[in-house]
């Protein structure tokens, strides 16, 4: 195979019809082949070849082309596995009652959504950015949506000052139903996403957040906030915890199918088990480890954000504290302490060091221990 010739091929929608666009660096060898292929035309808008979108054309490209170029398929074949193992129920949306003058997502996204089993909020946020977005357009038909109006789009998004975060939901959403729902990968992949701003997280002092659990009467909400913060948890990962995910023998909690769906081990403070011992005689629960005393089900997670914040309140915290404060405090505590940055992701269950780093920049006590440059 030559690897100096190269080849990328595209999905493209011109016409309404789905095409195969074939982008590539000028080559005689290759423009000579490509007019061989049945009825290759030139798009002016895309500035590549094209033929119509069948499995015998894919076919005979791979074929023409192979030994003679590298080929790019990656818009057309997938090895990405599903995502987790858990059924999402997003019937809710198919049950909703129906008005004539607003436009629903299609079932296949719906379906897609099941099939791919994506988060619940994803789900949520998936469907209401692109309800959004076609509604946007109410006169015309979902696939004859062009980049142009997707672009109209995201700049109204940006007139009305929406965060950045917002936004990509929003191409999120337009990019699943299109690439994924339709089988067109890359369809819009000249579309600019928003650059990310990076904002430092914020934490409280070690001090703050041991007065909140000491001020905290209650056991079951004295335990939810020192696992928040001793193990470094998210508020979804509290919640789903079971109790056969508490090993009292090594001092670990397993997470199961936590963000991004991995499994991962953090610490279990020898403080929290013993609380937890005491919190399980006397509330016993069945199957999670904080349930709702009523229904016996999970506790909520509207439940844990106001426990956190009666008990910031009650230590006469300024702050407005979140769940979320408590985990990031714990992997600055951590770095402050001296523990290596590679154990502290892997205890947060981060993919990358690039995400744990962004502590660095709020480990207050390693700034106090430079030395003094003027004296």
């Amino acid at each position: 195979m030559n690897l100096s010739k190269h080849i990328t091929l595209k999905h493209l929608l011109i016409n309404n019809q789905k095409m195969i666009g074939i982008q590539f660096y000028p080559d005689k060898v290759i423009q000579a082949l490509i007019k061989e292929l049945p009825n290759p035309r030139w798009s002016k808008q895309y500035s590549m070849v094209y033929v119509i979108n069948t499995p015998k054309n894919l076919n005979l490209i791979i074929k023409k082309f192979n030994g003679i170029a590298w080929l790019n398929l990656g818009s057309f074949i997938s090895n990405k596995p599903i995502l987790n193992n858990n059924f999402v129920d997003i019937n809710s949306y198919r049950s909703r009652p129906r008005v004539d003058s607003y436009k629903y997502v299609p079932e296949a996204f719906l379906l897609k959504l099941e099939l791919k089993r994506y988060a619940f909020n994803t789900c949520k946020v998936y469907i209401s950015q692109f309800e959004k977005f076609i509604n946007y357009f109410p006169k015309t038909d979902i696939i004859k949506l062009s980049e142009h109006q997707v672009r109209a789009y995201l700049q109204l998004l940006v007139q009305q000052k929406k965060s950045n975060s917002y936004i990509n939901q929003t191409i999120n959403s337009i990019k699943f139903y299109f690439e994924v729902v339709m089988g067109m990968p890359n369809r819009f992949y000249s579309i600019e996403r928003p650059r990310k701003v990076q904002k430092l997280p914020s934490t409280l002092a070690k001090e703050d957040i041991l007065k909140m659990i000491d001020m905290t009467p209650n056991l079951k909400h004295k335990c939810i906030i020192s696992l928040l913060y001793s193990s470094g948890l998210r508020r979804s990962e509290l919640l789903n915890l079971e109790l056969t995910d508490i090993d009292s023998k090594n001092n670990t909690i397993k997470i199961k199918q936590a963000k991004g769906n991995r499994d991962r081990y953090t610490v279990l403070s020898p403080s929290a088990l013993k609380l937890l011992r005491d919190y399980y005689k006397a509330y016993k629960p069945k199957q999670y480890l904080f349930e709702c005393k009523q229904t016996q089900k999970k506790y909520s997670p509207t439940s844990v954000l106001k426990v956190v914040r009666n008990a910031a309140n009650k230590a006469k915290i300024s702050k407005s504290v979140h769940p979320h404060m408590l985990r990031h405090s714990f992997a600055t505590h951590l770095l402050e302490d001296g523990v290596d940055l590679r154990y502290i992701q892997v205890l947060l269950g981060h993919n990358s060091t690039k995400t744990t780093e962004i502590y660095t920049h709020v480990a207050i006590k390693k700034f106090k221990g430079i030395k003094d440059l003027l004296n």
